[in-house]
């Protein structure tokens, strides 16, 4: 800021001020016998030229007699204006006044003063525009001196002022306004900004400031403030200027429009009821109120309708905050939530009446109560009314008003949408996981061959319900299936087909194929229901024909492994799955290099399975990519991750699995769902399974009798001697006479007699009901009736006839 020249204060004296305008002194008569330089450099006269002169002369109408020019400017003490002429001839507007000297006829008698026209309105202008900010601006000055004490005021900053104005003069600049709060970035207080303008010279434009006037201490406003510093004539510093601006009414609106903004990005986020109860909390606290409290129906958080008849009934108190040292958090009106976290509102409460009418309903403090204000907005869903917002303020943040009144309608509204939106969620979630829950096992089957831990992991709220699963399925000969299989997409959906997939996995397990045959024949049935999908859609049979009429089971990926604890032996398949880890006793964990084939439904590829021997004590892992994969994170680390945690095979398997869990699923849930199917391989010892090789001729059945009988009594299981020489009796004889080659017969000790006869056929036995004059036909169905189960099962040397007789005790 450049410093103020002494001819530069000479402005504000005005342009007829005698030491500033042109001056002439006349006589009585109105004859120049004075003319100073102003004058000489105003009309370009020399003084020899005009003294002597009739003023008139100097006129562009000389048809004025001097005399009458000088009995209009005597009239009035008022300036006149006349056009006169320029010593080059051009025509002036000038601005005159005279004031009296002295009454003589010969002497000076009057001293005239001339300006430019223009410069006296624009001085005149000034000077309006001066008074004008001193008395009727809204904008508050205020002059502070050096020492930053009030100096001096306008009229409105003075009616922030508890008295008159004289009363304040002298005060430092942080006593009129304690505690107030300056705006980040600046020195901590007005007093230390108007000292750095100060010093430094460089002013401060828009600085937001929030206090409380001595006018009004009970409550806060914001103040856009500038600052300038003021030099006398001589250059020094007068003191600091204060340009203030009442800016409250703005900031809050700004604030409002900002609080919406905030609550638009934030509600509806969590799809959780008692999450948007809370976000709507942290949105108005401290911003809008001091203490918010969210009450809803029990039925709304587990995702039920709302009851439309509220009445006095207890409503769940979901979210309560308040800004630290706020009274309205210990507000005595505002009912406490009790046991269960219920909350009651008595008939007569702002509550109440929001409750049974819907409505907005407003309990302002009286005056000189310290109680605070209540705002209670309902939270309205198209069918009835979920619960209350309520929103206090201390008395010193002052009563709501109506634009706070529409702010809180707005946003409770928005937060009704989102809250209704998440209970609707809610409910579907619960009926999703409740389906998938029951098509999962529920209990794993108790078995010899394997020790099984497993673990399934849901994906977050947001994902909803995955389509991942896994099962262990007893077969014939002591042997055990392991399933795992990965559904694409989310939701009810998905886990229906993932039941519908795990039930015919199961059928077709129990028709003993090997993991290869049962892969492709799921894989017809699926692109099978995919194509009668399609066609219903497409002749608009059963569905929607805009609705999405891709099925889940479409690209379903699926690993499907056998083993068997008599051999060892473990054979796998997988349909567009990952490998299993296995880890073997004494080595480090390997990914066998089972054949990818294509995902079920897209066919293309053969299925192909591996067959490896598997020494005791074996570890197995299945899982789905959930488990291993990590967005922006090759897979191959998940993979590696896994193997590292399940390398410790001693330990036992449930805490394998939560190593596991721990290791690659950290922060679980994701947005994948994930499973894992942890296992642990058991062989069974030679006295448990007894194998006989037999000649096909008659003579054999009678052998295998009498062996199966010494066998039985060797294990002490006499009791079931009858029904198993029953058994191998007519199993034998069915494979002598309609099978050629030799025949097997094997007895397995397990949790139940197996028995098992096999040949070189490849024909299966049924059961038929013989006729009265029939003389076979009768033994199968009598075996049947007397085992527990029964089957058959093929390989490639031909098929195997079992059954399964349970032990006692």
């Amino acid at each position: 800021m450049s410093d103020w020249s002494t001819d530069d204060t000479l402005y504000f004296r005005g342009p007829l001020d005698m030491t500033r305008a042109a001056t002439a002194v006349l006589d009585a008569r109105g004859v120049i016998i004075g003319w100073s330089p102003t004058a000489e450099n105003l009309l370009g006269y020399p003084p020899g030229q005009v003294i002597g002169s009739r003023v008139d002369t100097l006129l562009l109408n000389p048809a004025d007699p001097g005399a009458s020019i000088l009995r209009r400017l005597r009239r009035t003490e008022r300036s006149k204006a006349f056009d006169v002429r320029h010593r080059d001839g051009r025509m002036l507007r000038v601005a005159t006044t005279m004031v009296p000297l002295a009454d003589g006829v010969s002497g000076p008698a009057w001293l005239l003063a001339a300006a430019h026209l223009g410069e006296l309105h624009d001085w005149d202008s000034h000077q309006a525009m001066l008074q004008g900010l001193v008395t009727q601006s809204p904008i508050g000055l205020a002059i502070y001196d050096t020492d930053i004490r009030l100096a001096w005021a306008n009229a409105a900053s003075g009616l922030e002022l508890d008295g008159p104005l004289e009363s304040y003069v002298g005060t430092p600049a942080n006593d009129l306004y304690p505690g107030g709060v300056v705006t980040p970035g600046y020195p901590k207080s007005l007093q230390e900004v108007m000292r750095r303008v100060l010093e430094t010279g460089e002013p401060v434009v828009d600085l937001h400031f929030r206090g409380r006037p001595p006018a009004d201490p009970e409550h806060d406003y914001i103040w856009s403030c500038s600052y300038y510093r003021l030099m006398d004539a001589r250059g020094q510093p007068l003191g600091v200027c204060e340009d203030a601006y009442d800016i409250t009414e703005r900031y809050r609106s700004e604030q409002r429009l900002a609080l919406l903004v905030r609550a638009g990005a934030r509600l509806g986020a969590t799809l959780d009821v008692a999450g948007t109860a809370r976000e709507v909390a942290g949105v108005c606290v401290p911003d809008f109120a001091d203490a918010v409290h969210v009450d809803v129906q029990p039925e709304v958080i587990d995702g039920g309708e709302p009851g439309a008849d509220t009445g006095a009934r207890p409503l769940v108190c979901v979210a309560r905050q308040a800004r630290s040292g706020s009274d309205a958090a210990a507000d005595p009106r505002s009912p406490h939530p009790g046991r269960d976290d219920l909350v009651t509102h008595p008939p007569g409460t702002p509550q109440a009446s929001s409750l049974a009418g819907g409505t907005t309903s407003q309990d302002d403090a009286r005056p000189g109560d310290d109680a605070p204000t209540r705002l209670v907005v309902p939270l309205r869903s198209p069918t009835a009314v979920m619960g209350l917002v309520t929103f206090l303020r201390d008395h010193s943040s002052g009563p709501f008003g109506p634009h706070d009144v529409e702010l809180a309608e707005e946003l409770v509204g928005r937060a009704a949408v989102s809250m209704d939106n998440a209970r609707r969620y809610t409910r579907e979630r619960n009926a999703t996981l409740t389906l998938q829950r029951s098509l999962l096992p529920q209990r794993l089957p108790v078995q010899t061959a394997v020790e099984v831990s497993h673990r399934y992991l849901p994906a977050d709220n947001v994902a909803g319900v995955g389509g991942d699963w896994f099962d262990v399925i007893p077969l014939s000969g002591a042997r055990v299936a392991l399933v795992v299989g990965d559904v694409v997409g989310h939701g009810l959906r998905a886990a229906a087909t993932m039941g519908r997939l795990r039930a015919t996995v199961r059928a077709l397990a129990h028709m003993d194929f090997a993991p290869d045959e049962l892969l492709t024949r799921l894989d017809d049935l699926v692109r099978q229901t995919a194509e009668e999908v399609a066609e219903g859609v497409e002749g608009g049979e059963g569905r929607v024909p805009d609705q999405d009429h891709e099925d889940e089971a479409f690209g379903v990926t699926c690993i499907f492994a056998v083993y068997d604890p008599v051999s060892g032996r473990f054979s796998a398949a997988r349909a567009g799955h990952l490998p299993p880890a296995i880890v073997r006793p004494g080595t480090g964990p390997a990914l066998p290099d089972v054949p990818p084939g294509p995902p079920l439904g897209l066919g293309g590829l053969p299925f192909e399975s591996i067959d490896v021997q598997l020494p005791e004590g074996t570890l197995v892992a299945l899982f789905t990519d959930g488990l291993v994969e990590v967005r922006g994170q090759d897979i191959d680390v998940g993979l590696r991750k896994l193997q590292e945690a399940v390398s410790e095979h001693t330990r036992s398997l449930e805490e394998l699995c939560d190593r596991a869990v721990a290791t690659l699923r950290p922060n679980a849930p994701t947005a994948d769902d994930a499973a894992l199917l942890l296992v642990r391989t058991r062989m069974l010892s030679d006295r448990q399974v007894v194998l006989w090789d037999l000649p096909a001729t008659p003579e054999s059945v009678g052998c295998a009798r009498a062996t199966a009988a010494r066998q039985l009594a060797e294990w002490g299981l006499d009791r079931l001697s009858f029904t198993t020489e029953l058994v191998v009796s007519e199993l034998v004889t069915n494979a002598v006479r309609h099978a050629s080659g030799p025949v097997q017969l094997r007895l397995i000790r397990d949790r139940t007699l197996l028995c098992e006869v096999s040949d070189t056929g490849h024909t299966s036995p049924h059961l038929r009901h013989a006729a009265q004059d029939d003389e076979g036909g009768r033994g199968l169905f009598i075996v049947a009736q007397l085992v527990h189960k029964w089957g058959t099962r093929y390989t490639t040397a031909g098929k195997t006839i079992w059954t399964e007789q349970d032990i006692p005790g």
